[in-house]
C-alpha cells in the first residue's frame, strides 16, 4: 500500500548505513529470484521487466551466480563457475545484468550477489583461468587447491603430472564436484578480495550471499566483507542446528563485530516439519521448535525461508519439498521477525497472497528483531502476535476456526489455512487485493480496521476519496475491470477522511491458446524423437519424468519433409517452455532451446557445439499466403507471434499451417 513504502524505505536507508554483518531492525523481505533449471524466468532482461511490480514488495532479490560457466555448452546455474571477471552468463549479458542492478537500484531494490568461492571449475584438473581486471591479472595456481580435494585425487593425478597443491587440508567439508580452493593461501584471498570488490563497487551489487559456507571457515568470510564493506551479506550454513548456525555466525566476527547474516535452515525444518507432518495432515505445533529467529540474541542475523532451489520439488527430483499448505508456510514466515526470503516458484504460483501479506508486514513495520508471543496452538492450527515498529498483528495458521481472537482484532488477509489480523486502534481502510497484474476478473474487499463507527469512501480513478465520494460498509467488495484501476480507500468518522490507502491493478483478459511444435531430422537421420520439456508455469513436464522424456511418434508431411509434432498450451501471457530434442537413448541430443510460446518449426542441424546438436528456426509449412476479405469461422486462427486470435482485423495471420491476409 502506497503510504507505507516512504516509512519503510527512508528505515531502509537509515538502517544500511549502521550495517554490521546485517542492518538492525531490518523490515525489508528478500525475493530469491531463481529456482532450479529457470534459465527463462530468472533471465536479466526478464527480471528487469519486473521491477516495478517487485519492487512494492521486495527490498533485496537475491540472483544466480552471474559468472560466467565453463560449462561445455550446457545452460548452468552458475555454482560451476570458471571465470569471476566475465560475467556473460547462462541469464544474460554483462551489460543486461548491470541494467538489472541499476533499474532494481533506481527502484529500491538491492541486488545480491550468489558468491561460489568455496570451489571453482577448472580445465582439466588443475588449470584456472588468467583474467585482468583494472590492469591486474589475477589467476589461481594449483597450489591453491586443498592437499586432500577430491578425496585425495587431485593429489595423486597432481603428483603423477608434475603439479603441486596447497600443503593445508581443507578447511571445512570437501565437495569432488570441482577443485576446493584453500583460502589461507594468500593468492585465494588476494583474487577473492578483488572479485568482491568488482561485484561491489564496479557492477553495483548490494550485498553477497555466499554459497556451501560449511565448506572454509567462517573466519574467512568475516575478513573478505570486512574488506569489502556490503551492508548485506548471507551465508549457506546448511545445518538443522541452531547452535551450529549461530557458531558460524559467530565466527565471522571481526574485531568482535559479526561480519555475516545466515539462512535459517533451523527455521526451514521447523517449518517443513509441521507442514509435512502425518500423511494426511501437518502439526501445527512443531511450530515451537527451535531456530535462530526464535534467539532474540540472533534473530537480527537470521534470514528465514520455507523453500530454495535446493530444497524444491523439482520435475525429475522430489529433493525435500514442503509437501502442501504453501500459503500458510509462507504465511508463518512473513508474520515472523527475521528477514523472510521468499521463494520465486512460490511467489509466481501464490503472487496476491504473498503480496497481501507482505503489505500486513510493511504496515505494522514487523523487522528482523521484532518480539513475538504465541496466543494459542496445538496440532491443529498456530497462533502468534507479533509486534511491528508502528503496530501488532496477529497470524493464524492451520485451522483458523480453531482460534477465535477477541474484538480488539480485525481480519485483513485470509486464504487456505492462513489468516491476518490488526488490531482495531490501527485506524485505516483496508483493500484485501495487492497491487499487481492479474489474469481474468478480480474483487477487492474493504475492510474499516477501527473501533470507531465509520463509513469507508472510496474512487477508483485514483483521486484521493472525499466526503462525496463512493461510501460502502466495512466487508463490501469492489469489482476490479479489465485494463488499469487505481482504488484508493479511506475511513469516513465524522465527517473527515482518514486511514486512506491505495492499490493499482492492471488485469489482463487473457485465453489460454494451443502452440505446435514441429521437429524434422533430415540432415541428422534420427529414425525417432523425444522431447524434454520445462520451465513456465511447471505445467509443461514430460509425462515420462525420466530423461529423455516423450517419445513423439506424431508426424506430418509438409513441402515432402517429415515433421515431428506435438501440441502444448500457453496458460498466461508469461507462461513458455524450454525443450530439448533427443533420440530414444538420449543421445545424441539438441542445445537447450529456451523460451519458447509460439508455434514454431525446428530444424535440427548436423553442426554441433560441446557435442550436442544446434537447431535451426525455419519457416517450412507456412510458405504460401491466401488473401480474404474475411477468414472462414473453421480452424484456430493465430497471430505471427503465435498467439490465438478470435476475431482477426487487418493483417497477416496463420490457420491450419498457412498463412493468410485479412484485408
Amino acid at each position: 500500500m502506497k503510504k507505507i513504502y516512504a516509512t519503510l524505505f527512508a528505515l531502509v536507508l537509515t538502517t544500511a548505513v549502521m550495517a554490521q554483518g546485517w542492518p538492525s531492525n531490518y523490515q525489508g523481505v528478500m525475493l530469491q529470484g531463481f529456482y532450479w533449471d529457470s534459465f527463462a524466468d530468472s533471465k536479466w532482461t526478464n527480471l528487469e521487466a519486473q521491477a516495478d511490480e517487485l519492487s512494492q514488495y521486495f527490498t533485496l532479490v537475491w540472483i544466480p551466480q552471474s559468472g560466467k560457466c565453463n560449462d561445455n555448452g550446457w545452460n548452468s546455474m552458475g555454482y560451476d563457475d570458471y571465470y569471476w571477471f566475465d560475467q556473460n552468463s547462462t541469464f544474460g549479458t554483462e551489460a543486461q545484468l548491470r541494467s538489472l542492478i541499476s533499474t532494481f537500484k533506481a527502484k529500491g531494490i538491492g541486488t545480491i550477489a550468489d558468491v561460489v568461492v568455496n570451489h571453482r571449475n577448472t580445465d582439466g584438473w588443475v588449470t584456472f583461468p588468467a583474467e585482468t581486471y583494472k590492469g591486474v591479472t589475477y589467476q589461481m595456481l594449483s597450489t591453491d587447491i586443498c592437499a586432500n580435494d577430491d578425496g585425495g585425487k587431485t593429489k595423486t593425478w597432481a603428483e603423477a603430472n608434475g603439479y603441486s597443491l596447497s600443503p593445508n587440508n581443507d578447511s571445512g567439508e570437501g565437495w569432488d564436484g570441482m577443485r576446493d580452493l584453500d583460502h589461507e593461501s594468500t593468492n585465494v584471498q588476494t583474487c577473492v578480495k578483488a572479485y568482491l570488490d568488482f561485484l561491489l563497487h564496479d557492477l553495483g551489487y548490494t550485498g553477497f550471499r555466499y554459497d556451501m559456507v560449511k565448506g572454509f571457515k567462517g573466519t574467512y568470510v568475516g575478513q573478505y566483507n570486512h574488506t569489502a564493506g556490503p551492508t548485506y551479506s548471507v551465508g549457506e550454513y546448511w545445518d538443522g542446528n541452531k547452535t551450529a548456525v549461530e557458531n558460524w555466525i559467530n565466527a565471522t566476527k571481526v574485531d568482535g563485530a559479526i561480519q555475516s547474516a545466515a539462512f535459517d535452515f533451523p527455521f526451514r525444518y521447523t517449518v517443513r516439519d509441521a507442514v509435512n507432518a502425518g500423511s494426511s495432515q501437518p502439526n501445527w505445533a512443531k511450530l515451537d521448535n527451535t531456530s535462530v529467529m526464535a534467539d532474540t540474541d540472533y534473530r537480527r542475523y537470521a534470514v528465514t525461508f520455507v523453500e530454495n532451489h535446493d530444497t524444491e520439488k523439482r520435475s525429475n527430483a522430489d529433493q525435500d519439498p514442503i509437501r502442501r499448505d504453501t500459503l500458510a508456510a509462507n504465511a508463518y514466515l512473513l508474520a515472523m521477525p527475521g528477514t523472510p526470503c521468499v521463494f520465486y516458484k512460490h511467489w509466481k504460483d501464490c503472487k496476491s497472497d504473498i503480496a497481501a501479506m507482505i503489505n500486513v508486514r510493511q504496515f505494522a513495520g514487523i523487522h528482523n528483531q521484532s518480539t513475538y508471543t504465541k496466543y494459542s496452538g496445538d496440532a491443529t492450527h498456530y497462533a502468534v502476535m507479533t509486534r511491528g515498529a508502528n503496530c501488532e498483528m496477529l497470524c493464524v495458521v492451520g485451522d483458523v476456526t480453531k482460534y477465535t481472537p477477541t474484538s480488539r482484532w480485525i481480519a485483513v488477509a485470509d486464504g487456505y489455512h492462513y489468516r491476518y489480523y490488526l488490531p482495531n486502534t490501527a485506524n485505516t481502510a483496508w483493500i484485501s487485493l495487492a497491487s499487481g497484474t492479474y489474469m481474468g476478473a478480480q474483487t477487492a474487499t474493504l475492510t474499516a480496521v477501527t473501533r470507531d463507527d465509520a463509513q469507508i469512501v472510496y474512487t477508483t480513478d485514483g483521486t484521493t476519496p472525499t466526503a462525496a465520494s463512493t461510501k460502502a460498509a466495512s466487508g463490501a467488495t469492489v469489482t476490479i475491470p479489465t485494463g488499469t484501476t487505481t482504488l484508493t480507500a479511506g475511513l469516513l468518522i465524522g465527517g473527515t477522511v482518514t486511514g486512506i490507502v491505495s492499490q493499482t491493478y492492471t488485469i489482463i483478459d487473457f485465453q489460454p491458446f494451443d502452440i505446435d511444435i514441429y521437429v524434422n531430422t533430415d540432415q541428422v537421420g534420427w529414425s525417432n524423437v523425444n522431447f524434454w520439456t520445462w520451465g513456465g508455469d511447471g505445467s509443461h513436464s514430460p509425462k515420462n519424468s525420466s530423461w529423455p522424456g516423450d517419445k513423439v511418434s506424431t508426424t506430418v508431411s509438409i513441402d515432402g519433409k517429415n515433421w515431428y509434432k506435438k501440441t502444448f498450451t500457453i496458460n498466461a501471457p508469461d507462461d513458455c517452455i524450454n525443450f530439448v530434442f533427443s533420440t530414444g537413448t538420449g543421445s545424441p541430443q539438441t542445445v537447450d532451446i529456451n523460451d519458447i510460446k509460439e508455434t514454431t518449426y525446428f530444424e535440427v542441424s548436423s553442426a554441433t557445439e560441446g557435442g550436442k546438436n544446434l537447431v535451426n528456426v525455419v519457416n517450412t509449412g507456412i510458405a504460401e499466403v491466401q488473401t480474404e476479405r474475411k477468414p472462414a469461422a473453421q480452424g484456430i486462427i493465430y497471430n505471427l507471434q503465435g498467439r490465438r486470435v478470435s476475431h482477426p482485423t487487418h493483417g497477416i495471420y496463420i490457420r491450419d499451417g498457412k498463412k493468410f491476409v485479412v484485408k
